[in-house]
């Protein structure tokens, strides 16, 4: 080693040793500081000039997007249902004007059928009116409209209807031209598409029809023959009827809830027309009906403000020769620039999956589960009625049958229709808060699959109770109706939990239908084949319900209908296990690959 190279070396180990001197005392001056005072985190400056991640704002109803569009697919489902919520109320005494010689229980076949026609016509047609609302000669808004204008029209020929076939027709009629339910379903979901938004925005249908379901009856039962109802505003000698009365008034006593209900849908299908936007990709941007209305009004205007006039003077051809210079004009740099970024923008796909594609796992599985629903909550509603009219159980009737506790026994409530409205209205007040205040937190909690999963159970529980409420004590002796604490107390039991699971299991049940697309060009279709399927069980599961209830009431067992009920209920929970949210495009065509990428 060279002289140089030990003197260096020399130097180099020098300023080491010196740098360890210097770090250890400046460790140790540290760890006596962290002693007396708290260790202070140092961070990089760039680090501490970074602002904190804010967090995502909370979901609430005035943070959805599009409310307007929103506002409007709800008042299509709130006057939408109102004409069938209407009818029930005096459907009966409308069926029985028509033959005074028919008895009660010839009316009510009639009343099931007139029910039934509607909902079977729809499950004939919702399929193929999903497929007009995919195509581009078709779309949402075209749909919609037809089936609010088309059920308009079937409310006038049932409002003045003189027979049970004419009535039956027109229900038909209504039912087969009505695909808004899958139509509005499709439009919530194309106009709020990020899923955090989904609890709030697909419970407005839910709610739509718990308004409607509140307000219908009553509406149906305050418009029904007015000239009985209101005599001095309708009858003989009154303020509109004159000397003899409204004569067309007395001649259809039955026509005026309906006349309400097609002025309201030729108000909302206005509505619709000019303040709803398409969005079906293939036919945004094309003129719609609001468009074309106004087009003709300016047209009649034109034609009616002569040439002559000073608001009309034809324009030079200079202004709009083709030949002018306003095909000669030079781009400036802006204008390139745009018609540069409109050339950048991708190419709209416009392919549409084949019909034979759609039918994934998923879409199998969620449609099994909602045949299900539809079904015990068909059943339900009608199996509830027949229930709580039922005569008592009277032990002192000789023709009583024999009773064997805990399973053979049979009797309702016999409750007058009153009472059964009044317990209804209220769980249905208490249904509508359960779906603006509990249900958005629970479910963006669990998710719409568990929560889909886990209420479903609510059901059968709700089923195997509801005919031991025919065994609480009764303040009143049989044969009057029910009534006292403990059989209030079991039918608000028996409704929580009945209206509960339908709180979280319907708007779910929706999200989850949404979803299962395989392809957003088939969402209308898929919507269609959901409301198919929901018209077909919620028309049979009435009619098995009923045969089911009178052959337990034959054998002495009234839970013999609920406990099958309660079965198909269980077969629904255990079908949910293999349903999942899907993201509604899980297929991809050609040409989408790479915008997937991008």
């Amino acid at each position: 080693m060279s002289e140089d190279s030990f003197i260096r070396y020399n130097e180099e180990d020098d300023a080491a040793i010196a740098l360890r001197t210097t770090s250890m005392e400046l460790s140790r001056h540290v760890r006596n500081r962290s002693q007396n005072h708290p260790a202070v985190i140092m961070s990089p400056p760039e680090l501490s000039a970074r602002p904190p991640t804010p967090r995502p704002a909370p979901v609430t109803w005035m943070s959805l997007p599009r409310k307007k569009q929103l506002a409007l697919l709800s008042l299509s489902r709130v006057f939408d249902f109102l004409q069938i919520a209407s009818l029930q109320a005096y459907m009966f005494y409308q069926l029985k004007s028509f033959d005074q010689n028919l008895s009660d229980a010839d009316i009510s076949t009639q009343a099931g059928i007139l029910q039934g026609a509607f909902t079977a016509a729809q499950f004939a047609t919702a399929i193929p009116w999903g497929r007009v609302a995919d195509a581009e000669w078709g779309g949402r808004k075209f749909v919609l409209l037809v089936g609010l204008l088309g059920t308009a029209v079937s409310c006038l020929g049932v409002a003045f209807s003189t027979s049970f076939a004419q009535a039956v027709f027109w229900r038909s009629f209504g039912g087969a031209i009505n695909g808004t339910v899958g139509i509005i379903r499709t439009m919530v979901a194309e106009n709020v598409k990020e899923k955090k938004y989904h609890s709030r925005a697909f419970l407005i249908l839910p709610i739509g029809f718990n308004v409607a379901s509140l307000f219908g009856p009553i509406m149906g039962g305050m418009l029904a023959d007015p000239v009985k109802s209101y005599p001095r505003l309708f009858g003989p000698d009154s303020s509109f009827g004159g000397h003899t009365g409204v004569q067309w008034l007395i001649r259809y006593p039955y026509a005026l809830p309906m006349l309400v209900n097609a002025i309201f849908l030729s108000f909302t299908a206005a509505c619709v027309a000019t303040g709803l936007e398409e969005t079906l990709e293939t036919c945004k941007g094309k003129p719609g009906l609001g468009v074309f209305m106004k087009r003709i009004f300016a047209r009649v205007a034109r034609s009616v403000v002569p040439s002559s006039s000073h608001l009309y003077h034809k324009l030079p051809s200079a202004d709009y020769d083709e030949e002018g210079p306003l095909l000669n004009h030079r781009r400036g740099p802006a204008e390139g620039y745009e018609l540069e970024e409109k050339a950048k923008k991708p190419v709209r796909h416009t392919r549409i999956l084949p019909f034979q594609r759609l039918w994934t796992k998923n879409v199998l599985c969620t449609l099994l589960a909602q045949a299900f629903f539809d079904f015990q909550m068909g059943a339900f509603n009608n199996l509830w009625l027949l229930f709580l009219s039922t005569p008592r159980y009277d032990s002192n009737d000789p023709a009583r049958p024999a009773r064997t506790l805990p399973f053979i026994f049979t009797g309702g409530l016999g409750m007058l229709p009153q009472s059964v409205g009044f317990a209804t209205a209220i769980l249905g007040i208490i249904g509508m808060l359960l779906q603006f205040t509990i249900y958005p937190s629970i479910n963006s909690r669990l998710g719409t699959a568990k929560s889909y999963q886990y209420f479903l159970t609510l059901f059968p529980l709700a089923y195997a109770f509801a005919p031991y409420m025919s065994l609480a004590p009764s303040s009143t002796p049989p044969p009057g109706q029910a009534n006292g604490g403990w059989v209030w107390f079991s039918i608000i039991i028996v409704l929580f939990l009945q209206v509960t699971a339908r709180t979280f299991t319907l708007p779910t049940s929706i999200i989850l239908l949404n979803n299962c697309s395989p392809h957003p060009s088939v969402l209308g279709t898929i919507h269609g084949i959901g409301q198919s399927v929901s018209s077909a069980f919620r028309t049979v599961g009435p009619i098995f319900s009923g045969s089911w209830y009178g052959y337990g009431l034959d054998i002495g067992m009234v839970g013999f209908a609920w406990w099958l009920i309660a079965l198909v209920s269980i077969l629904g929970c255990i079908s949910a296990i293999f349903v999942y949210e899907g993201s509604g495009h899980e297929i991809l065509l050609a040409g989408e690959e790479e915008d997937f990428r991008h």
